[in-house]
């Protein structure tokens, strides 16, 4: 912890904040129809925003977050921001070849490879590489990271689609949820997670620390719990109850940020 690592870590928080906005802001201005069926109260479905002003903001973002990430100087950010920015955008827009979402397969592999991959590799290589100057020594902490994240990615891939199964329907996105049914898709989640937490905390036993071995399986038993008493009282029928649960999901998903640095 010094100013150096501080100011490496917000320049990088920073640009990627900016370019998250862009990502979401096109998929909303891309989502309009779809979004008033399934989420009525965001801006641009709600009205509360005109198209007009959903494509000045998220040009406006995503010219910061290029403009930042050049600033900065730093190879492997900018590259992070970069193919996000390509991912995202093939993602929503709404041209030939791309609109992935559209595929279920594709869109999850979209979400896995920023979540799991850049995000881990990138960040960590902007910190070692050019924030502090060293080799880029790939630690046990980064692959337990990267892989754990994985599990997560495929889970927020999937998950999210469960309460907007209704508009996905009528607009022939045909998610897993819509292929599949909310409850078997819900179930292959949780047990993807609770998969994800028993490999964390097996890895965690085989630590030659020992606090980070208690900390470490300690932290991720109490999740994989946490999780499982949440999931056996879920009311699938509820879509209040499910979006509910997937923000639960987020919720774990930082919390393991909290866990991996004590990885030993």
């Amino acid at each position: 912890m010094s100013p150096l690592f501080l100011t490496g870590l917000l320049e990088a928080v920073v640009a990627a904040l900016f370019m998250n906005i862009y990502i979401v802001g096109l998929n909303q201005l891309f989502d309009i129809e779809i979004d008033k069926v399934n989420k009525p109260t965001l801006p641009l479905a709600s009205g509360e925003y005109s198209p007009a002003t959903g494509v000045a903001l998220v040009s406006a973002f995503a010219v910061m977050s290029f403009g930042l990430g050049w600033a900065v100087g730093s190879r492997p950010l900018f590259l992070a921001l970069f193919i996000s920015f390509i991912l995202g955008t093939a993602y929503s827009i709404n041209l030939p070849f791309l609109r992935w979402k559209r595929s279920a397969v594709v869109a999850a592999l979209c979400i896995l490879a920023v979540r799991a991959v850049i995000v881990q590799l990138a960040f960590f290589l902007h910190i070692q590489t050019f924030v502090f100057g060293r080799p880029a020594v790939f630690s046990r902490p980064l692959i337990f990271a990267t892989a754990f994240m994985t599990f997560f990615s495929v889970v927020i891939a999937l998950f999210k689609d469960i309460p907007d199964i209704e508009g996905d329907r009528i607009f022939g996105i045909r998610s897993f949820s819509v292929r599949l049914g909310q409850k078997k898709v819900f179930w292959i989640c949780v047990g993807l997670l609770e998969m994800a937490y028993c490999v964390a905390i097996l890895m965690g036993a085989t630590s030659a620390c020992l606090w980070s071995r208690y900390a470490t399986v300690l932290g991720h038993a109490v999740l994989a719990a946490i999780l499982w008493n949440r999931s056996r009282s879920l009311d699938l029928t509820s879509k209040t109850a499910i979006t509910s649960f997937y923000m639960f999901i987020w919720k774990l998903f930082y919390a393991e940020y909290l866990l991996i640095p004590l990885v030993r």
